[in-house]
């Protein structure tokens, strides 16, 4: 690919080959942005139990971060990657089952009320990347409600196991909410800064100022902001998360 960066399908892509795809695999800014939406769920809680945090984080990072990614790999190269079938096909299918591991034991060990968020994690992974059902799932409605609303709600859930007062349901719906609409501010600049970095050869065009300045406008220019904004996102998120649960425990 070339040396470039904004020839590059993602801000957070590497140069192709060897291990970088797997890392460019992970998409690792939304990964961690991701997990963050668990966390950030659970610090609604009445109490944190640092123990299901964890184990909540590990299994989204093992069921999205790894499983999920790797499909949507499968499905189409976004990103270019020269990960052979067999690797991507082993990534999902061990971010997927690890993350449903986790899931089951949770609902063993913790509370059984937890079966329906393992079910419908298992169902919207490939549902959304592999566009089952015509690609009734893969919208970014969806994309907002699994990836964000559901990791936070969860991440609440298996801390609380249920409503204790009208302040923690304030609170986590607030955050269930939140995350929704972060992550839905996040798609509306991917998806342009997408169509730019990997379905635009060339962008010509002018800005004229009202007090006459010409400014020559290029890919570069228009990706340049878009960008700016998601790799801002992906840093507050992680850290609205980390102040979150740091004011909770004890």
């Amino acid at each position: 690919m070339a040396t470039d960066p904004n020839q590059r399908p993602a801000f957070y892509a590497l140069r192709p080959g060897g291990w970088r795809d797997l890392v460019t695999v992970l998409h690792p800014p939304y990964t961690l942005w991701h997990v963050s939406n668990v966390a950030i769920g659970a610090a609604a809680a009445a109490h944190i139990y640092p123990g299901r945090l964890l184990a909540a984080i590990a299994a989204f990072f093992l069921a999205v971060g790894i499983g999920a990614h790797a499909l949507d790999e499968l499905h189409g190269r976004p990103l270019g990657t020269q990960l052979s079938r067999r690797t991507l096909i082993a990534l999902s299918v061990g971010g997927l089952g690890g993350g449903l591991a986790i899931g089951i034991a949770g609902t063993i060990v913790i509370s059984p009320t937890l079966a329906p968020l393992v079910l419908f994690g298992g169902f919207i992974a490939p549902a959304y990347n592999l566009e089952w059902f015509g690609g009734r799932f893969h919208t970014d409605f969806w994309l907002a409600a699994s990836w964000a609303g559901f990791s936070a709600f969860t991440g609440w859930w298996v801390n609380s196991l249920g409503v204790h007062s009208v302040r923690e349901a304030i609170a986590a719906t607030a955050a269930v909410l939140a995350c929704f609409f972060l992550v839905t501010a996040q798609r509306r600049l991917s998806t342009p800064v997408r169509e730019l970095r990997r379905r635009t050869l060339a962008v010509e065009g002018e800005q004229r100022l009202k007090d006459g300045t010409v400014r020559k406008l290029d890919r570069a220019d228009l990706i340049a902001p878009l960008d700016g904004a998601l790799r801002a996102l992906s840093i507050a998120v992680p850290l609205l998360a980390v102040a979150a649960v740091a004011l909770r425990l004890p």
